[in-house]
C-alpha cells in the first residue's frame, strides 16, 4: 500500500482507518510518533512507542473495521497539535465496537505529515493517587 500521509492534525485518525481498513499495521505505526505513549485503557500504564503502537492496534486487524473521527477541536502551535475528537471503531456489518471522547497531541513527523504523539482515546488520564 502507497504510504498516507496526514496533511493535517485532524486527518491522522482518517488514515489510520484506511491503513487498518487494509489490515496495514506497519502502515498504522507510521502514523505515531516514535516516542507516543497510549494511554487506553486510561486506567492501565501507556503503550509506548511504535511498538506500543503496533500493540494497540493488532487486534482489531482481522476485523478491519473503520475509524469514524469528528475532530471538534484542534490547536495548533508550530510542529505540535491539541485535538478533541468524539469517535466511533465500526466493524464491516456495521456494529459500533468501541467510541469515545479523544484528547490527543499530535507533532509534525520527518515526513512531513502528522502522527500522534500523545493518543488518549477516552480523555486523558487521571492522576495517580497517592
Amino acid at each position: 500500500m502507497k504510504q498516507i500521509i496526514a496533511h493535517r492534525p485532524r486527518d491522522i485518525a482518517n488514515c489510520v482507518s484506511a491503513y487498518l481498513q487494509a489490515g496495514d499495521l506497519d502502515g498504522i505505526t507510521t502514523l505515531f510518533h516514535p516516542d507516543c505513549q497510549i494511554f487506553f485503557p486510561p486506567d492501565q500504564p501507556p503503550s509506548i512507542g511504535i511498538a506500543g503502537a503496533r500493540a494497540a492496534f493488532e487486534g482489531f486487524l482481522n476485523i478491519r473495521p473503520s475509524i469514524e473521527s469528528d475532530v471538534f477541536s484542534e490547536v495548533i502551535i508550530g510542529d505540535i497539535a491539541l485535538l478533541r475528537a468524539n469517535w466511533r471503531v465500526v466493524a464491516p456489518d456495521g456494529a459500533v465496537l468501541a467510541e469515545g471522547q479523544s484528547t490527543e497531541v499530535a507533532k509534525m513527523l520527518p515526513n512531513g505529515g502528522w502522527g500522534y504523539l500523545i493518543d488518549c482515546p477516552n480523555g486523558p488520564p487521571n492522576l495517580p493517587q497517592s
